[in-house]
Order: structure tokens, then sequence, then C-alpha cells
């Protein structure tokens, strides 16, 4: 399934490391992008939005 999610407060590469790395911890075969310039994440995974948005927030980002 293909997850997009509006993330506020990434800013470089550490948020896109953490990010990516909170979605794998959790589907370790997700396929995960991020667009700084748009705030946003593109997840192949199959964990759900509610899911991957979870993980973000526990990283200390917002979902939108």
């Amino acid at each position: 399934m293909t997850v997009e999610l509006r993330v506020a407060g990434m800013t470089c590469g550490h948020c896109v490391k953490a990010v990516t790395g909170a979605i794998q911890a959790l589907d370790p075969a997700a396929r995960v992008a991020v667009a700084l310039d748009t705030g946003t994440i593109t997840a192949e995974t199959v964990l759900t939005p509610a899911q991957v948005a979870a993980a973000v927030a526990e990283e200390g980002y917002k979902p939108a």
C-alpha cells in the first residue's frame, strides 16, 4: 500500500533519516521517500496510514 503523509518540522537530512528509520523499524521492507521541500513522506509499506503517522510522531514530528 502507498501511504502519503504531510509532516511539519522536517528540515534536514537528519529528519529524513529519523522518519525513514522509524517507519522501517516497523516494516523493514518499506520503501520511504521524503520530500523536504513539500514536507511529505511517501511510503510503500504494509503499515496503515495511522501506523505511519504514529511512527513519525514518536520521532517528534507532527503529521498533518
